[in-house]
This record gives structure tokens, C-alpha cells and sequence, in this order.
């Protein structure tokens, strides 16, 4: 009985100590090239899009919103703002001009695994995500999956977008990005560094 309670007392202190331990992504991050190093490229390539694993092209500014060679990076903006708590971390970012008089978008995740739905007004109407993570040690992974519509069927297809967070250091953030293809296309992936600001 006595080994039985020691052994359910490690497990418990192992566990707590793992997530006492997990790293803090809160902060507010750009993949924008620092004014203070002249000349010098992003890291990830401007507008949060960043090359291609292994090298490529760097993406325009705007983020999520396109790039070059199909460059879609994080699919965030190329400046976010994250907080983050024991449950939930969250992802924001401005998406429209100041002109379109509409609020950032607010993307949360929850950290024990459980599902979430993400609801935003893009393009033509709203569009639902709906989000899991897990821990791979210090690693965040979130993986959504996003309604895609076959335009030669009409039907709706899932299309899962996954996205690993690390940090390389406390003032570098690296977000490595995989779409899986549609319509026949191939799976993508890029790799994204941000900088803290604050």
C-alpha cells in the first residue's frame, strides 16, 4: 500500500513539475526587421510569412494574406500580441486597416487538449476553425482544422493547418506552419521567427 502511494506521489510531482515548467509565449511579437539593425532582413521574412523551411522566398507584408510562391507562413499577422494562462493561450493581431473600423482577430486555444471553435468574419461571411493543442516538451502544437469548399463539387472538405510553437530564446519565438494540400496540391510548411517588442 505504502509503495502504491509513493509511486501515485511521483507520478503527481513529475506531472506538476512538467507543467510548472512549460514555457510562457505571452508577449507581443513581430517578424518586421528591427529599425535598430540597418539594413538588415527578418529573420522569418517580413509580414509573419517567413521562407520555406530550408530556404525560399520572403513573403510581403500582411501575414496570413498571402505571399510569395504561395508562401502562406503562420497564417497570423506579421505583428501578434499572445497571453497566455495555466488553460488558455490566446493569439491577436490586427487584420483590417484602421478604415474598416473592425476589432483584431482573436484566436483561443485551449492548453489541455480540448477542442475549441474559433469564429471570425472573413471575406463573405463567418468562418468556423475549430483548434486542439498538445505539448511535445517544450513545444506547443496546434492543430485546426479549417472547411475548405471544392469548388468543382460544392462540397465542404476539412483541410487540417498545423502549427508548432517553440522558443528559441525568451525574445525569439520560431512558429513552424504545415498546411496540408488541397486539390491535389502538396503539403507545405514554413518557418516563421518572431521578436518580442514587449
Amino acid at each position: 500500500m505504502r509503495g502504491g502511494m509513493t509511486a501515485v506521489l511521483a507520478v503527481a510531482l513529475v506531472v506538476g513539475t512538467a507543467a510548472q515548467t512549460r514555457p510562457d509565449f505571452s508577449g507581443r511579437w513581430t517578424t518586421d526587421p528591427d529599425p535598430a539593425v540597418a539594413g538588415a532582413p527578418a529573420r522569418g521574412g517580413a509580414g509573419g510569412s517567413g521562407g520555406r523551411v530550408g530556404g525560399g522566398a520572403a513573403a510581403p507584408r500582411g501575414g496570413g494574406r498571402g505571399g510569395a510562391r504561395g508562401d502562406m507562413g503562420t497564417g497570423w499577422g506579421s505583428t501578434i500580441t499572445i497571453t497566455q494562462d495555466a488553460a488558455r493561450l490566446t493569439v491577436e493581431y490586427a487584420f483590417f486597416s484602421r478604415g474598416d473600423l473592425q476589432p483584431p482577430l482573436r484566436f483561443t486555444y485551449a492548453l489541455d487538449g480540448s477542442p475549441m471553435t474559433n469564429t471570425v468574419m472573413m471575406g463573405r461571411g463567418m468562418q468556423t476553425q475549430t483548434s486542439r493543442t498538445a505539448w511535445d516538451g517544450n513545444t506547443l502544437l496546434i492543430t485546426t482544422t479549417h472547411s475548405f469548399t471544392d469548388p468543382a463539387t460544392g462540397k465542404l472538405t476539412p483541410v487540417e493547418v498545423k502549427q508548432a510553437l517553440t522558443l528559441e530564446s525568451p525574445t525569439s519565438l520560431v512558429v513552424q506552419t504545415t498546411r496540408a494540400g488541397v486539390l491535389d496540391g502538396p503539403e507545405t510548411t514554413t518557418r516563421s521567427v518572431y521578436r518580442k517588442l514587449s
